[in-house]
């Protein structure tokens, strides 16, 4: 877990001389892990920067406000509780039913980068791992019409704030298993974890799936994500399809189209091969 962090943070250029960084800890699995291991690696990084732990207290019903303060004191970490009731506005202007991710999200966005500002923080640390990203791919191309998932590093829409994502590179069942060695005091999240029926639930249990089933599938599919060829998508905006010319030397990238696609796995489940194979064979198929 700690390697793989610290290769996320080399990789992207999350930290650098001098930070400071707000660690956003809502008390779930992934940012006590964020932030426990970025702890680890300021005590032996060859630069120095600061962390400071932030939790947003959206006043949900049986919010237990002392756990992570107790938890924070007891490990020596500068820390700021931000008490915000987005709880009420999300609960009032969302239908009963319908999911508040949405409108939840872009309220936590908002007071997090005013945070940010206070503190004078220089980067913004969140825990979203490789799963979270993985579902972000699906659910905008599912839903969203788009080829686009969650960046390990990215600059806000304002152009302020700098986002980092320091556990980019590290697997959720990973993540579990650390956070029960570790004994974290977990807060569940009751204003949406509770929400069974998420397209991004649907999402996490399909790639649960297939990683059960197919063993190695998860980690191909997150290394397509660094290994984009434009020249072989279809917009026309991250490629010049229209002046796309002949030339007399090999062109990168270059034509495909009649070579067979090399699969690290069957293409198929073998049971299916089989029954097929069988059923052809019973058919007099060649």
């Amino acid at each position: 877990m700690r390697h793989a962090v610290g290769d996320a943070i080399n990789d992207f250029g999350m930290i650098e001389q001098g930070d400071r960084i707000m660690v956003c800890l809502s008390g779930g699995k992934d940012s006590y892990t964020m932030l426990d291991i970025l702890l680890s690696l300021q005590k032996s990084a060859p630069i120095d920067f600061e962390l400071i732990a932030v939790n947003l207290d959206q006043k949900q019903p049986g919010f237990p406000e002392h756990v992570l303060p107790n938890y924070l004191e007891g490990l020596g970490v500068p820390y700021k509780i931000v008490e915000e009731d987005t709880y009420s506005i999300v609960k009032r202007v969302v239908p009963e039913g319908k999911t508040t991710c949405g409108l939840c999200s872009r309220l936590r966005r908002g007071i997090l980068y005013r945070v940010s500002d206070e503190l004078g923080c220089t980067k913004i640390a969140l825990g979203h791992h490789r799963d979270d990203i993985l579902e972000t791919l699906f659910l905008n191309m599912f839903h969203g019409g788009k080829l686009k998932a969650m960046p390990p590093k990215l600059v806000s829409d304002d152009g302020r704030h700098m986002v980092i994502r320091p556990l980019a590179y590290c697997r959720e069942k990973d993540i579990e298993r650390y956070s029960q060695m570790r004994g974290f005091p977990i807060i569940p999240c009751n204003l949406c974890g509770s929400q069974a029926n998420l397209q991004r639930v649907v999402i996490g249990d399909m790639l649960k799936d297939w990683d059960k089933r197919y063993p190695g599938r998860i980690e191909t599919m997150f290394r397509s994500l660094q290994n984009v060829v434009p020249s072989h998508l279809a917009d026309p905006k991250r490629f010049d399809f229209k002046n796309l010319q002949t030339q007399d030397h090999p062109f990168e990238d270059g034509d495909t189209a009649f070579d067979s696609i090399e699969l690290a796995e069957p293409a198929t489940p073998l049971g299916i091969v089989n029954i097929l194979d069988s059923r052809d064979k019973q058919q007099g198929c060649h």
